[in-house]
């Protein structure tokens, strides 16, 4: 395994200039994974496909073909064998690639790529996680960054010298944006490595940056050879870890709830039960496989906004869910009623690490958790195609999931509707296989819970 070095950063912070500078410095190659990314950004709205898609995206990787090539020391990207070098740095394909980087299938198409080349190669390799998730056992792991401002101001410059006409309040609210987007995405987002060097650029020349990292490299690879020893001993581990979009840490399935909070639910959950059951036709099925305690997750199809109250009516412990960050913006009392009952918000699209994390807690401490893995309900009552969420909650906290299919027909609840709530048996991630939260992993989660949803269902 050749001498590794992770640059990772935000956009514009200088990453695919310095990273070169630097190979060149030190006889390394330069793997400009941005590029990977661009122009699969570029393949997929070439194909009028929607780059945040998970249903859109994955299917066109399958007759992508991305090279990296270089001639008279300089890197061209092939698509397909076309050189799309210039046309993937623009606003627009720099927005598309933060939004398809943040796609697991994405993610793994180009990992094996990206580290292949890093095993035969001593190299520098710049992106946004190549420090925590594509080269996680790198010798060398650097964080560059700059003040937003300045690298606004670098890039309407580069653009500028293009004949680009973006201004520069459109490239610093790119750049602002695509920040957000990279910190707060689901999968592998933008954050410096424990053992990684900061770097802040603002206040530095091309040069002086060089120069800085190169010392830094020097310096952490004087025992090259003892480095690599050891690597060899770890590479079975760094490649399954490295996979991993989240770690695993397991709830401990003992937490109890606040007496008094217990208290009221337990007050209520029958009072509501016998409401509902008087306004609506409403029966259940599979009720023997609801746990009795807490800390499990309860995957259903999605019909109407009565949905977690239906769910929850036959279990003992209160429940959490997640609701789209609107309906907290809705009058004080549906917000406070919402609250009430569990709810905590989400916003859709952002693939915000938080939320998984807030759900995460809320099952150690004790709550069950009501997750809707199509996202929106359904209209016509078809189950639609399931995001990845739920089974990435589920692979980390190693922890039951409930399917659940709530039935009606028409569109809309209304008094004296016939309403069927069935509850499927406890799908139990490790049973699985699933250990850990790779991709592949999520993948048959995923599939699983969505098949047990629909049988519940139709």
């Amino acid at each position: 395994m050749g001498i590794n070095v992770a640059l990772d950063g935000p956009s514009g912070a200088g990453k695919s200039t310095i990273a070169k500078a630097v190979a060149a410095k030190l006889g390394y190659v330069y793997v400009d994974t941005g590029a990977l990314y661009r122009t699969l950004a570029y393949y997929v709205i070439s194909k009028g496909a929607d780059p945040h898609s998970e249903e859109q995206v994955p299917p066109l990787l399958d007759d992508l073909n991305i090279e990296l090539t270089y001639e008279n020391g300089a890197q061209k990207v092939l698509l397909n064998g076309e050189d799309v070098s210039d046309g993937i740095r623009t606003p627009q394909i720099s927005m598309a690639a933060s939004a398809v980087s943040a796609l697991p299938a994405v993610r793994a198409f180009l990992l094996d790529t990206q580290r292949s080349i890093a095993k035969k190669n001593d190299i520098v390799m710049d992106g946004r996680d190549i420090g925590t998730v594509v080269l996680p056992d790198a010798q060398v792991k650097i964080f560059l960054t700059a003040a937003a401002e300045e690298r606004a101001r670098r890039r309407f410059e580069e653009l500028s010298q293009k004949g680009d006409g973006s201004t520069y309040e459109q490239v610093l609210e790119d750049i602002n944006q695509r920040d957000y987007n990279d910190t707060h995405r689901e999968t592998a987002p933008l954050r410096q490595a424990e053992d990684a060097v900061l770097v802040d650029s603002t206040s530095m020349t091309i040069e002086e940056v060089a120069e800085k990292i190169t010392e830094v490299i020097s310096e952490k690879t004087k025992n090259t050879e003892n480095t690599k020893n050891t690597e060899k001993t770890s590479v079975k581990s760094a490649a399954r870890a490295s996979m991993e979009i989240m770690p695993v840490r397991p709830i401990k399935k003992n937490r109890k709830i606040n007496p008094i909070r217990q208290g009221f639910y337990s007050f209520a959950r029958p009072i509501v039960r016998f409401i509902f059951k008087c306004w609506f036709d409403l029966s259940y099925e599979g009720v023997e496989n609801v746990p009795k305690d807490g800390g499990n997750i309860f995957a259903s199809n999605h019909r109407s906004y009565g949905d977690p109250v239906f769910i929850a009516l036959m279990t003992r412990v209160p429940i959490s869910y997640m609701a789209k960050e609107e309906l907290f913006k809705q009058n004080i009392f549906f917000t406070l009623l919402i609250k009430a009952w569990g709810a905590f918000p989400v916003k859709r699209g952002t693939g915000d690490t938080a939320v998984i994390d807030t759900s995460v807690e809320k099952l150690d401490s004790g709550r069950n958790l009501v997750i809707f893995p199509e996202g929106t309900r359904s209209k016509d009552g078809k189950v639609g195609k399931g995001k990845t969420g739920v089974a990435l909650v589920a692979a980390v906290a190693q922890t039951k999931v409930v399917p659940v299919g709530i039935n009606f027909e028409g569109e809309k609840l209304s008094r004296k509707k016939k309403v069927v709530v069935r509850y499927g048996k406890p799908i139990i991630p490790s049973k699985l296989g699933v250990t850990d939260t790779s991709p592949e992993n999520l993948r048959k989660l995923k599939k699983k819970i969505m098949e047990d949803i629909t049988k519940l269902v139709y």
